[in-house]
């Protein structure tokens, strides 16, 4: 029994080791199956058509991630084209409504204009029936004009003309039932006459001289101190060596290298610092305030006019060396002139409008 069971032993561990080298000889076995295989030429065409298969689909792949980046930003792109289309186009409407706009706008002053001009025409054409409806036609129209003169322009001289105008013509008619129109006339005339007038043409050509002026103004902030002048030795004292007057000139010039000068400053200003564009700015800016002074004179707005002058009088006492004497004398010219009274109260003409057109009713109603 015990020889048995030995045996027995022995034979247990060779299964044991048989069933543990069945799978390692089988792994070298499957290995040369598969090369086996693979010389095959069938196997090989369908490996290699395989691997063509999977580049073709990573490269394909690849081109539809592209084609998807391209797509996007084309996407993107036409997004931003279409919105500066849309941009524009609201543009494009608002400018063509406001095309629209003037257009309508000007379409009813040529209406009104038409209208006026057939109303004119009609007017002459009853005007022409006879000689004193004609005269009467053209002193109506004399005074008119003088009162839109002094309603909308403040315009005397050109009212006094348009009311000589008429004048002359009730004077060459010599019609006694004309002197009543002609006594308004004379009257308001002469209420015209009496106004103190503003000196317009001599103001315009003084504010002229100093806009000339602008452009040769010397600036604050370019002052320069006068060079000390050497003293020299008084009359009757012994002149002295070489050495010492060739030393004190030298000690003079060596002065005059270093100097520390003072910008002069109005009381509540500082003088300011400008740039050389700054500088050209400044005296065109002058200039335009002075031209506007002089078209606020012509249409007698009297605030506009002193407001121009009163800014551009600041700037020549802020920005430009008011010791210099043509600074200083077109301050003086700008507060002379800003002193001006434009405002007049200008009388109306509406007496003698009534006067005149009561007159053509009469005479209508006398046919």
């Amino acid at each position: 029994m015990e020889t048995e069971q030995p045996a027995l032993l022995t034979s247990a561990a060779q299964s044991a080791h048989a069933t543990q080298s069945a799978p390692q000889s089988a792994q070298p076995a499957l290995w040369l199956r598969m090369l086996r295989a693979l010389r095959r030429p069938s196997v090989l065409l369908a490996t290699l058509a395989l691997l063509l298969l999977g580049w073709q689909w990573l490269e394909t792949r690849a081109r539809l991630g592209n084609l998807q980046e391209e797509l996007a930003k084309r996407l993107s792109s036409g997004e931003v084209i279409a919105n500066e289309s849309r941009t524009l186009s609201k543009q494009n409407q608002e400018m063509l409504q406001t095309l629209a706009a003037k257009t309508g706008a000007l379409e009813a002053h040529v209406a009104e204009t038409q209208a006026q001009q057939m109303a004119l025409e009609s007017m002459y054409q009853e005007l022409s029936r006879s000689r004193d409806e004609r005269l009467l036609a053209e002193i109506e129209q004399a005074v008119s004009i003088a009162a839109q003169q002094l309603q909308l322009a403040g315009n005397v001289e050109a009212a006094l003309i348009a009311l000589q105008t008429a004048d002359a013509h009730l004077a060459r008619s010599a019609q006694p039932q004309l002197l009543p129109l002609r006594k308004l006339i004379n009257r308001d005339i002469d209420r015209l006459k009496a106004l103190p007038l503003a000196d317009v043409p001599g103001i315009s050509l003084k504010l002229e001289s100093v806009v000339s002026m602008a452009d040769s103004l010397p600036l604050a902030f370019e002052q320069r101190a006068r060079a000390e002048p050497v003293v020299k030795s008084r009359l009757g004292v012994a002149p002295t060596t070489y050495w010492e007057e060739l030393g004190r000139d030298l000690w003079a010039e060596f002065k005059q290298l270093v100097r520390v000068e003072r910008v002069e400053q109005s009381e509540h200003t500082e003088t300011a610092l400008l740039s050389p564009s700054q500088v050209f700015f400044l005296r065109e800016n002058l200039k335009l305030r002075l031209i506007t002074a002089r078209l606020a004179l012509l249409q007698r707005d009297g605030k506009t006019y002193r407001e121009d002058l009163r800014q551009a009088q600041l700037w020549l006492e802020r920005y430009f060396d008011v010791r210099e004497k043509p600074v200083s004398s077109a301050i003086v010219t700008l507060k002379g002139l800003a002193a001006t009274d434009l405002s007049l109260d200008l009388p109306t003409l509406n007496e003698t409008l009534g006067s005149i057109r009561n007159f053509k009713l009469a005479k209508e109603k006398g046919k």
